[in-house]
């Protein structure tokens, strides 16, 4: 991955916060800019296409697959998910940081595809609070939740395959350690030679 920007892949098991914290970070920082993986699941709540997510019927999505559209893609919650290469390329291109929240699959995929991404796993506290935040999003069945729950406990399992954890028990403790892994991820000697290419070279560094 020879581009300007970075790729910031953020993991976690569902009702970890996740999605809080990836729009906190957009919020306050303009330079980086969002993925928008595709989907065979339906809108949830207020959510809209081209927004959230991309909701492309099964057909839509096999044809992507078969095109070698997706950099990445896999099945959870009995849906797919994938992320475009073309979109996250075109972005990082441009001098964009990408941060791209997604399931710990297809983030496992997209480090041996794009080996100077980073990767971001966020805990939650504690089983119980993370039962208890599903509940609270009252979007979901008992039946559901309880998936979810059993899915969690095979996806926190792969931590230690992740470059940064952030343990999300204060939202803005988890956002600051968010916000400072981006910082300190640009400031790195790699990530600062691709971005200040001509800077490097004035300098007769390179």
């Amino acid at each position: 991955m020879d581009y300007p920007g970075n790729l910031f892949v953020v993991a976690a098991p569902s009702g970890a916060g996740k999605s809080s914290l990836v729009k906190a970070l957009l919020e306050l920082d303009s330079h980086v800019r969002p993925s928008v993986s595709h989907t065979t699941r339906a809108p949830r709540g207020q959510e809209k296409h081209g927004r959230e997510y991309y909701f492309a019927s099964e057909p839509e999505f096999d044809a992507m697959v078969q095109a070698d559209a997706f950099v990445e893609w896999a099945h959870v919650h009995q849906h797919r998910y994938g992320t475009s290469k073309k979109a996250i390329e075109a972005r990082m291109a441009q001098g964009a940081d990408v941060v791209l929240e997604i399931d710990y699959q297809g983030a496992l995929q997209i480090k041996k595809i794009y080996t100077n991404a980073i990767s971001i796993f966020i805990l939650p506290p504690s089983w119980d609070e993370l039962r208890a935040r599903l509940e609270r999003r009252g979007e979901d069945s008992p039946e559901v939740i309880d998936l979810r729950l059993r899915n969690a406990a095979v996806e926190v399992a792969q931590v230690q395959q992740f470059d940064f954890v952030i343990i999300n028990e204060l939202f803005e403790r988890a956002l600051f350690d968010l916000k400072a892994i981006v910082h300190a991820q640009r400031l790195k000697f790699a990530a600062q030679l691709r971005a200040r290419l001509e800077t490097f070279k004035a300098l007769h560094i390179i």
